[in-house]
């Protein structure tokens, strides 16, 4: 994507500087009843408080095909009935301040959750996952993923290596990170990020990471001599990271509305690892990127080595992610 349609896309999502706007109204958590989803819960909860939002929790019922051909089979009615006593416990253990709105659904998780999203207006899903390797995604997927590509709002999951934020670490987002390959879900989420940033009065970090050598470079190095290898990959690096510096801060307008200067980053690594090591040394509370949508999120989410998915898996506070 140019910077030019970048620009273009960022237009009808022009916000206002105002540190008293609210990032998130309708906070929605996608349930399973495992402890990553009960991890998901805590921070919907956390984050409900911090913009006085309304908050919904969803459970869905597997699909079964016995029950296909029946309008309410009396199994589906008791599984019904377990699950909602298992969310009633799980939040009268927890002791929200507020009330919540639940929802216990069957069919399949990714149309279901959508389902309610679009009732009930919501403009950001929590969900929690597992974070599997590279074999175990390959065989069992990933609900989370795909749920995060097909969402009609911003998703914040929260990895196997977030501790529940409500517990560790002080409210709200002291430091945002914003990873972009300037791709269209990358776009999408500026927007978001900036609101978020400015509700929260947050230090916006803006990264983008150069691919460590680009192929045509790596072509040449075969029949070039080591110093003049060298010198072309030197050359090509200086002036990728000045183009990529100048379409950084194009991203954002003239006006940031934001209480703190934003930073800029660019780096010469692989997407996910540059974003992690990034994350770790500003001490960052929230990751946020673009999701790009594939042809077929489920086959997507299957894959076990997308960016994405690596930086769910590793990174050590929630990640936001915006569908493109």
């Amino acid at each position: 994507m140019t910077v030019a349609e970048m620009n273009t896309a960022l237009k009808p999502f022009a916000l206002k500087p105002s540190v008293s706007s609210v990032a998130f109204r309708n906070i929605l958590v996608a349930t399973d009843f495992s402890e990553p989803s009960r991890r998901a819960l805590c921070e919907a909860l956390t984050l409900a408080e911090e913009n006085n939002a309304q908050l919904s929790v969803v459970h869905v019922l597997h699909a079964n095909r016995k029950y296909a051909a029946l309008d309410n089979p009396p199994e589906l009615d008791l599984e019904r009935i377990a699950a909602e006593k298992q969310i009633t416990a799980l939040l009268d253990e927890l002791k929200p301040e507020r009330k919540i709105e639940v929802f216990v659904r069957h069919g399949h998780v990714e149309s279901q959750v959508e389902s309610v999203i679009e009732e009930k207006a919501i403009d950001l899903l929590v969900i929690g996952t597992r974070g599997r390797g590279s074999v175990h995604k390959l065989a069992l997927g990933s609900v989370a993923e795909e749920l995060l590509r097909v969402a009609t709002c911003p998703v914040m999951t929260i990895g196997p290596q977030v501790e529940i934020a409500a517990f560790t670490r002080k409210a709200g987002f002291h430091t945002i990170l914003f990873a972009t390959d300037f791709g269209k879900g990358s776009a999408k989420a500026m927007p978001v990020t900036l609101a978020l940033a400015r509700a929260q009065q947050a230090k916006l970090i803006l990264l983008h990471m150069i691919p460590p050598i680009p192929s045509t470079s790596a072509n040449m190095c075969s029949y070039a001599p080591a110093t003049a290898a060298a010198d072309t990959v030197q050359e090509w690096e200086g002036t990728s990271r000045a183009r990529a510096l100048e379409q950084l801060k194009k991203c954002l307008p003239a006006e940031t509305g934001l209480e703190q200067e934003p930073r800029y980053i660019v780096g010469t690594d692989f997407l996910a690892e540059g974003v992690l090591r990034a994350s770790v040394k500003f001490n960052v509370d929230l990751i946020v990127m673009g999701a790009n949508q594939t042809t077929s999120p489920r086959m997507a989410a299957h894959i076990p080595w997308t960016t994405v998915h690596e930086v769910i898996r590793e990174a050590t506070c929630p990640v936001l992610t915006v569908a493109g």
